[in-house]
């Protein structure tokens, strides 16, 4: 039974792991980020697709560029919704608006290529790499 203890793998014991989850917390409360957007990268020998969830964002209010090797993803959402009753008395008002942001490094990409594709709420992106990359250039002697 000791053996048993001592193997299990629980992270709720584990003093690391409590430290990283109130970073985390900390961070997003901090960052006005409730839901980050949740991104999927793969390399493949060609290319690379990236697809971001970006529910209730509509398309002019994404933001996609490429820059210094680095793919940046910004995306701002603002929803009202108001409900009154027949003497204009407001019983429910919220107002939501939502910033997310993500970037990753993905060098060599041939810009001229480059897909983008929004479809109910998902953001697919392919990237293709470039196929000549001219690492050297040479230099004449006068």
């Amino acid at each position: 039974m000791t053996n048993e203890m001592m193997n299990r793998n629980d992270d709720l014991f584990n003093p690391m792991n409590f430290f990283n989850e109130v970073g985390n917390l900390g961070r997003d409360l901090f960052s006005g980020e409730s839901t980050p957007m949740k991104t999927d990268v793969v390399e493949h020998d060609k290319n690379y697709v990236v697809t971001a969830e970006l529910p209730g964002f509509k398309k002019e209010d994404i933001h996609v560029d490429y820059r210094d090797d680095t793919l940046r993803i910004t995306g701002k959402s603002e929803v009202n919704a108001d409900t009154k009753d027949n003497d204009g008395r407001i019983l429910r008002q919220e107002r939501s608006q939502q910033n997310v942001s993500r970037a990753f490094y993905l060098p060599n990409v041939d810009l001229k290529q480059v897909a983008a594709k929004y479809d109910d709420g998902i953001l697919t992106l392919t990237l293709p790499k470039e196929t000549e990359k001219n690492d050297s250039h040479k230099i004449s002697i006068d």
